[in-house]
C-alpha cells in the first residue's frame, strides 16, 4: 500500500476518533451554546468521515472502523475541549496528503473555524462521570433506575453499532432505493443515540460505546442480517414497553419517552422489511 493510502487510512481511524470525542463532549456540556455548537461540530466531523471513506473506496483501499481507546472521564469541560484541538491539529497534519484537495482544504476549512470556536468556548463543571443515577429531579425507585441504566448502556452501544453498520452499507452499495432506506435508518439511530448519551450524562453514567468488530459491519448475507434486525427491533419494543412501565409511577416524562421510541420502533421494521423484500426480489447479496 502507498504511503498516501496508509495515510487515509490513519486519517479514517482519528476521524472516527475525533467525532465521537466530539458527540461525548456536547453531551457532557451543561452550557446550551456549548453544548449546541459541539453537537453541531460533531455532525460535520461525522461528514468528514464518510468523505474519507468515500475516498478509500475510489481508490480501492481495504479499510475498517477499528479504532483506539478515547478517553473521556474529566473534571471540567475545558479539559475535553483542549483534548479535541490536539486531535484537531493531529488530523489536520495529514489533510495535505490526500488525493483530493477539495476535501483537504473543506476540512482544513472546517477545522480553522472548529479551533477558533473551541478556544472561545468558556469552561463548565463537568458532571457527567458522577455516578448519581439521578433522572433530572426524579426519584425513582431502585428497580426502576437499574433498568434505565442497563437500558442507556445496551442501547446507546446498539444505535452506535447501527449508524456504522448501515452507513458500511450505504457506502458500499450503489443502489440508491436501498440507500435512502439505509440513510434514514442513520439518521434515525443518530436521533436515539443523542438522546440515550444526553439521559447517561443527567444521570452520571456518561460512557464511549466499545469498539465494533468488523464482522458485523462486513456483512456476507444482508438478507439474514436484516431478518435479525426485525427481531432485534421488536424485542427492543418490548424492552421500551417494559421500561416504560417501570418509570411509569415515577416519571410521567420518562414513559412518555419511552413510548415514543417504541413507536418509533415501527416505521424502522416496516423500513427494514421493505428493504429485506427489495433485497430478495432482486436476489441481491453484498
Amino acid at each position: 500500500m502507498s504511503l498516501k493510502g496508509l495515510i487515509m487510512k490513519q486519517a479514517l481511524i482519528k476521524t472516527h476518533e475525533l467525532w465521537l470525542a466530539t458527540l461525548m463532549a456536547s453531551f457532557m456540556s451543561n452550557d446550551l451554546e456549548n453544548k449546541q455548537q459541539l453537537n453541531d461540530f460533531s455532525d460535520i466531523i461525522f461528514r468528514h468521515f464518510t468523505w474519507i471513506e468515500r475516498e478509500l473506496i475510489k481508490n480501492d483501499i481495504d479499510y475498517d472502523y477499528n479504532r483506539g481507546e478515547i478517553p473521556i472521564k474529566v473534571d471540567n469541560l475545558k479539559t475535553m475541549l483542549d483534548n479535541l484541538v490536539s486531535r484537531i491539529n493531529e488530523i489536520k497534519l495529514m489533510l495535505p496528503l490526500l488525493d483530493s484537495k477539495a476535501l483537504s482544504f473543506r476540512m482544513t476549512t472546517d477545522f480553522d473555524y472548529m479551533l477558533y470556536a473551541i478556544g472561545n468556548m468558556k469552561d463548565e463543571k463537568v458532571t457527567a462521570f458522577n455516578q448519581e443515577r439521578k433522572y433530572k429531579d426524579y426519584n425513582l425507585t431502585k428497580e426502576a433506575t437499574d433498568a434505565f441504566t442497563l437500558f442507556l448502556f445496551e442501547e446507546s452501544y446498539k444505535e452506535y453499532e447501527l449508524i456504522m453498520i448501515y452507513n458500511y452499507l450505504k457506502a458500499h452499495s450503489k443502489d440508491d432505493y436501498i440507500n435512502k432506506i439505509f440513510q434514514i435508518l442513520v439518521d434515525e439511530s443518530f436521533f436515539h443515540l443523542k438522546s440515550f448519551g444526553n439521559m447517561m450524562a443527567q444521570m452520571g453514567i456518561l460512557g464511549v460505546p466499545r469498539v465494533i468488530h468488523k464482522s458485523l459491519y462486513k456483512i456476507d448475507n444482508v438478507v439474514q442480517f436484516l431478518k435479525d434486525g426485525i427481531d432485534e427491533e421488536i424485542a427492543a419494543k418490548e424492552q421500551c414497553k417494559d421500561l416504560s412501565n417501570a418509570v411509569a409511577k415515577d416519571c410521567n416524562e420518562l414513559a412518555k419517552f419511552f413510548d415514543f421510541i417504541n413507536y418509533q420502533e415501527n416505521y424502522h421494521i416496516e423500513l427494514m422489511k421493505d428493504a429485506l423484500q427489495y433485497y430478495t426480489t432482486k436476489s441481491y447479496m453484498f
